[in-house]
């Protein structure tokens, strides 16, 4: 590893370390300000965008990425609206810092508060997300923390040139350059750098492949918040709805095949599936969908003629991240509950039923970070659940679970207040 690289990494922690404790107690109105002027800086640039974004994509396809891969990678000008729009909605949200959380007076007279507080410095590590660079950043800095951005080398182009618009606004009004900053690299001797600086960096969150998340997870002597794989499961129950269960699958896998919360395993009923199977194997086969099937399910479509392979059981925990679904026939609610908790990533699972009762014992009974009633997979998204962007969905336990926004950028501490108290 070169000395240069080293001291590169390690110089651009320590001015993200300085930064932090500036944007810590910075007020709401100054980080607003640079939010709303990244806000109008993206459509202006949005020649400057399109252009650096074709120079990733023309690599990209003579690098031999497939379709979904390079359609991740694509920036339009209404991506871009909808960027600089979750840049106004985290703007227009409340700050989390300095809330607090709980107060408390001792019996001796000592006042306690737990406040909310930033994390302090951020570090992210994707791969081919362009909007990574924006969602991390806006979150970060209303959060009060410094985020240190190194994304893969398929988007190296586009992220550098979000990173500047980043670097304008800051800088035009009035906040540490340094809060935001890319690593201009994406030599891996840096990320391994990075992910040993634990006394300037204070959390890693991997957007990317397991492999990725993985890696990071194993070298890393900062701790590390996870999301591997989006294994995603929809039930449909035997009080489901075959209209809503038709609208709710097709949605969850089709409407983007390539991402985390896409559905990638489906459950059927066995009083419903021969009505409703061959529906939902129809509707899903008019978007191209390849199914792969267990011996019940298969005998199902084979008398309505429906196309179908046999799955293997590594098609059972797999996420295809394209046009392909495993199917399962389940005898009851609990075998979907207990199939689900053993086979899924913990990440989206979804019910479809007009059973309220049967609803209520999935969403308490299977163990994910979110757990949807008649409703796509696909809204495990900050967007959607209204944190205006989301810095990562994490499938750990720890700290924070499911799509991160602003609060779960957040740790706290005790202010304690007394008037010459002293412990005997």
């Amino acid at each position: 590893m070169s000395a240069d690289l080293v001291h590169l990494v390690t110089a651009i922690a320590q001015r993200a370390r300085a930064a932090s404790l500036v944007l810590a107690t910075t007020p709401t109105a100054r980080k607003n300000a640079a939010l709303l002027r990244l806000a109008e800086l993206i459509p202006a640039a949005s020649a400057a965008l399109l252009s650096a974004n074709a120079k990733d994509l023309a690599e990209a396809a003579a690098n031999g990425l497939v379709p979904h891969q390079i359609e991740r990678l694509s920036l339009s000008l209404a991506k871009l609206d909808h960027l600089a729009e979750s840049v106004r909605q985290v703007a227009a949200l409340p700050d989390p810092v300095g809330e607090t959380l709980e107060s408390w007076t001792r019996p001796n007279g000592l006042r306690i508060q737990k406040r909310r507080v930033p994390i302090g410095v951020i570090g992210i590590i994707y791969e081919a997300r362009p909007n990574v660079t924006i969602d991390c950043a806006i979150l970060c800095l209303k959060s009060g923390n410094a985020s240190i951005l190194r994304g893969g080398r398929e988007i190296f182009h586009t992220n550098t040139a979000f990173a500047a618009l980043i670097t304008q606004a800051l800088a035009e009004t009035g906040l540490p350059a340094d809060a935001v900053q890319l690593i201009p690299t994406t030599d891996r001797a840096a990320l391994n750098t990075l992910l040993r600086l634990d006394t300037l960096v204070h959390c890693i969150i991997p957007r990317g492949g397991e492999s990725l998340i993985r890696f990071v997870a194993q070298n890393s002597t900062i701790p590390v918040i996870k999301h591997y794989t989006g294994v995603c499961f929809v039930y449909v129950d035997k009080a489901a709805d075959p209209a809503i269960a038709e609208n709710i699958l097709v949605n969850a896998k089709t409407q983007r095949p390539g991402v985390c919360n896409a559905a990638e395993q489906l459950l059927v009923h066995a009083d419903v599936a021969d009505a409703i199977l061959p529906k939902l194997a129809a509707a899903l086969a008019a978007k191209g969908v390849q199914l792969r099937c267990d011996a019940a399910s298969a005998v199902i479509l084979e008398r309505a003629h429906l196309a179908h392979t046999d799955a293997t059981p590594a098609d059972y925990i797999a996420e295809f991240l394209d046009l392909i679904l495993a199917v399962r026939v389940v005898g009851s609610l609990d075998e979907a509950i207990l199939t689900i908790n053993r086979d899924s990533s913990g990440h989206t699972e979804a019910i479809v039923t007009q059973d309220s009762a049967a609803a209520a014992k999935f969403q308490l009974a299977v163990d994910s970070a979110v757990v949807a009633w008649n409703a796509s997979t696909r809204f495990n998204d900050g967007f959607e659940f209204g944190f205006g962007a989301e810095i990562g969905i994490s499938t750990d336990r720890l700290h924070a679970r499911g799509p991160m926004g602003l609060n779960e950028l957040c740790s706290y501490k005790y202010l304690v207040t007394g008037t010459g108290q002293v412990r005997g």
